[in-house]
Order: C-alpha cells, then structure tokens, then sequence
C-alpha cells in the first residue's frame, strides 16, 4: 500500500474540487515554477535539469493550447501568443539562452495574474449570486 503525504493529499484535493479557470490559474502557476527552475538551471550550467524543466513548462503551454476555447473572439489572439511563448521555450532550449527565458516569465506571468483577477471575479459572482461552494 501506499502512503500518501498529507501535502500530497491535498495538492490531489485541490484540484479535483477546483473549478475550470482554477484549474488554468494552476498550469499558469507551474507553468512559471518550471520556467524558473530551467532559467537557475541553465544559470548554474546544469543543462539536463533545464531541458527537463524546459520540456515540462512546454508541455503546459501545449496543454493550455489545445483546451482553449475558440469560440471567443480573443482566442485567436491568445493562441498566437501560446503559440510564440511555446517557440520561445523551444528555442531557449535548443539555444540554452536564459535571455528567452525571462522573456517567457514576463508573459506567462501577464497570463496568470489576469487569470488570477477574473477567477476572483468569478467567486465573487458567485458568492454572491449564493452559489459559492
């Protein structure tokens, strides 16, 4: 049998009782926590430890692209910028340029705090609306 941490426990609750833009906010939010460890990484000259952080934060941004939803005007715009951000982690990891990796924070940081604004919008719409859970 095994045994789960309690940290563990509650990283699985979290997201299973988290709502679609929490879920978001979360893959922007390791999205930058892998991008930071590839820059330190690239930065200390442990290139295997970036390219692995690199691979994951793309495969969040690959993950982001394919559940957008284009049935919103601005998605267009939204997946040109996916689309650069994911060329940029690409290119810093073929070039292993840190200099494209804080580029990419900067964005990706954009995305999450106005992730961040409308998911607080939206519990504060359902707060009090009485459907806050």
């Amino acid at each position: 049998m095994k045994i789960t941490s309690p940290y563990e426990k509650y990283k699985r609750q979290s997201v299973m009782g988290a709502s679609p833009g929490e879920l978001t906010l979360m893959l922007y939010e390791g999205c930058l926590k892998f991008l930071k460890l590839a820059k330190s990484h690239m930065e200390d000259k442990n290139i295997q430890e970036a390219h692995n952080n690199l691979i994951k934060a793309g495969d969040i941004i690959s993950e982001l692209m394919a559940t957008l939803d284009t049935n919103y005007d601005i998605a267009a715009q939204i997946m040109r910028i996916y689309i650069y951000i994911f060329e940029e982690i690409r290119e810093a990891n073929i070039k292993k340029d840190s200099g494209r990796i804080s580029g990419v924070i900067e964005l990706v940081e954009e995305f999450k705090d106005a992730w961040g604004q409308a998911v607080l919008s939206d519990r504060a719409r359902r707060f009090s609306e009485g459907r806050l859970n």
